[in-house]
């Protein structure tokens, strides 16, 4: 439980005991009404950060902004995303360096974009109200032709927290990776980035209470916070004062870039979604963060169902410790899942894969951490008319999945299509659903109507020079509803 929930929890409670909101037992003792479920409503403020897309001169981004409609969130809103950086006192005079947003969302159902060039553009910070906050979803893709970064790197923008998980990052002298931290508010945040290799904690004197300031954005060279180079590494970032996004941008000189986002919250088993079917080298990576060692059995979901790895059937992680596998060309040209599940006792971990598509000096690389499940809803904002792939796994029962395209930040009607993912296997729908007379880029959302638990990623494909140029999106949740207790008013506590 972060920092945020629990702040909430306290504010739910203080309002119940000022007011007497809540009765859990009568006045006289007789034993009162029951406690009521939780209501699930719209929530009505969502914020959002992206990182600054690139250094790269040659660096061409979109930014896609979609909140999917509903008729429970009301009939008003609005949304906006800008730079990071707040401009000066004397900036603010000038009419002509107003902060001019990058993205302005009008109305639900109806994707919008905005882009960039070149190595100045900033971190962008968003926030939504009203009818546009339940669901938003923003992307932003970065394509880079040449040069040691170049690749189409693709990230959804995150809310801010203060603890975040990066397995699969590297200090190793063939990659250069950083990790941005950006900060959405009007006060300093103080921030902790802790390094963990195959034998534990990396020795660092740099990498505790690094300074981000009010409304910016700051990069963080792995390879600066340590002298122990790491092919594989963890990387825990944890915020002691203030609230931050985190992602991390990995380079190889090789093998391409893209952005490693952070793997959902510690749990004894994972579920890594949509490896692509032609994918010719894919390294797993899992970090225990518990006291005890995790031992875990490693499957793959594909079309036909779960299977294991020949060589590869189980992975132990030591406590502390990051541990790496080689799986090769695991999915053997179907696209599948890494389903982890302890083979014995439980113990919390991280993961994430690395994905390489291509051969020789044409080469592309993507992260795919594990996620969340779908849950009630999720979005992948910037799908394009060709080179989108959505994958669905089931890996417990079987599911009922309904995607919906949306129309196109320039035309298009929307369309809705219905699909049954059977348990213990990957569902790949290359390519997913397209709006009719599609103009634009336009949006995905996945929606389980029925049956187990749904996990999903989106690959969006964007080849150039024959170097297979991908980056993929995990679809967890999107948190567009929050629990509000139901309960009845009880003035006698007023009179006590």
């Amino acid at each position: 439980m972060n920092r945020t929930t629990v702040s909430l929890i306290a504010a739910v409670t203080a309002l119940a005991a000022v007011t007497g909101f809540a009765t859990l037992t009568a006045p006289d003792g007789t034993g009162g009404s029951e406690a009521k479920a939780a209501a699930q409503l719209p929530v009505e403020r969502s914020t959002l950060l992206c990182p600054a897309p690139s250094t790269s001169d040659l660096a061409e981004t979109s930014y896609t902004s979609y909140t999917p409609a509903s008729k429970d969130s009301g009939s008003t809103g609005k949304a906006e995303v800008t730079a990071a950086t707040r401009e000066s006192e004397d900036d603010a005079k000038d009419k002509d360096k107003g902060d001019k947003p990058v993205l302005s969302p009008k109305e639900p159902g109806k994707p919008v974009s905005g882009d960039s060039s070149g190595a100045e553009a900033p971190a962008l910070v968003g926030t939504a109200e009203g009818n546009l906050a339940p669901g938003w979803t923003v992307q932003q893709t970065t394509e880079i032709p040449a040069g040691s970064t170049r690749g189409v790197l693709g990230v959804n923008c995150t809310a801010p927290d203060t603890d975040f998980w990066f397995p699969g990052a590297s200090t190793a002298e063939e990659r250069t990776d950083y990790v941005h931290l950006t900060n959405p508010d009007d006060s300093a945040a103080v921030v902790d980035v802790e390094l963990y290799g195959k034998e534990g904690a990396l020795k660092s004197e740099v990498a505790e209470g690094i300074q981000v300031p009010p409304h910016s954005s700051v990069p963080v060279l792995l390879s600066t916070l340590t002298d122990e180079p790491q092919t594989n590494l963890t990387v825990h970032v944890t915020v002691r004062s203030g609230r931050v996004a985190a992602a991390v941008q990995a380079a190889d000189g090789k093998l391409g870039t893209d952005w490693l986002p952070a793997s959902t919250d510690p749990a004894g088993s994972l579920v890594l979604p949509g490896i692509p079917e032609d994918a010719t080298s894919v390294r797993l990576v899992a970090f225990a963060t518990g006291e005890d060692d995790a031992d875990l059995k490693v499957q793959l979901a594909s079309p036909n169902g779960l299977i294991t790895p020949a060589g590869h059937e189980t992975l132990h992680v030591k406590s502390g410790m990051t541990a790496a596998v080689d799986l090769g060309d695991v999915t053997k040209g179907e696209a599948g899942s890494l389903v982890l599940t302890p083979t014995e006792d439980s113990a919390p971990v991280v993961a994430a894969v690395r994905v390489v598509r291509g051969k020789g000096s044409r080469q592309e690389t993507a992260f795919i951490p594990a996620t969340r499940p779908v849950g009630t809803r999720a979005t992948a904002a910037d799908n394009r008319a060709k080179g989108s792939t959505l994958a669905l796994v089931a890996p417990g029962k079987s599911a009922k999945v309904r995607v919906t395209a949306s129309a196109g930040t320039e035309g298009g009607t929307a369309v809705t299509k219905t699909y049954t993912v059977k348990g213990g296997t990957t569902t790949a729908l290359k390519p997913p659903p397209v709006p009719g007379g599609l103009k634009g880029a336009y949006a995905l959302t996945v929606e389980p109507v029925s049956g187990g638990p749904v996990y999903a990623s989106r690959m969006l494909e964007l080849p150039q020079d024959g170097i297979p140029m991908f980056t993929v999106q995990t679809l967890p949740d999107d948190r567009g509803t929050v629990a509000v207790p139901t309960a009845d008013q009880d003035l006698s506590v007023l009179q006590k």
